[in-house]
């Protein structure tokens, strides 16, 4: 078991990166070049698709996404820096698939909510 002081640490660390790491994405996209830029035909995205069918594939893919993520995590500290008893795996991915089962559903209402002020406009 690492001391406290090295296990602040390296959360610290970890969040400085992910937080540089948004940061400097959002710096990214909202960087607009002066010139007109048009991608080439074949980098061109794809039309944007709309509807229920779309929709929910969006949440459920994040869903999914963050779960997976949230779970490298935890499973990345219990076994290098806490080193808990085995009952924490466990209680672990039950309650975070409980908390995301819980929370899908006002998701899903927060993003249909959203795409359909997009699509009527200020």
């Amino acid at each position: 078991m690492l001391p406290v002081h090295l296990n602040i640490a390296v959360m610290l660390t970890g969040y400085l990166l992910v937080m540089g790491y948004l940061g400097l994405g959002l710096l990214i996209r909202r960087h607009r070049p002066t010139t007109a830029w048009a991608p080439a035909r074949r980098l061109a995205p794809a039309p944007v698709r709309r509807g229920w069918p779309t929709l929910v594939r969006n949440v459920v893919g994040t869903a999914i996404g963050g779960y997976l993520v949230l779970m490298a995590v935890v499973v990345g500290w219990y076994q290098g820096i806490a080193r808990l008893e085995d009952g924490f795996l466990l209680s672990a991915v039950t309650g975070a698939a409980q908390l995301i089962g819980i929370s899908l559903p006002m998701f899903f209402l927060a993003s249909w909510a959203v795409s359909r002020r997009r699509r009527q406009g200020p």
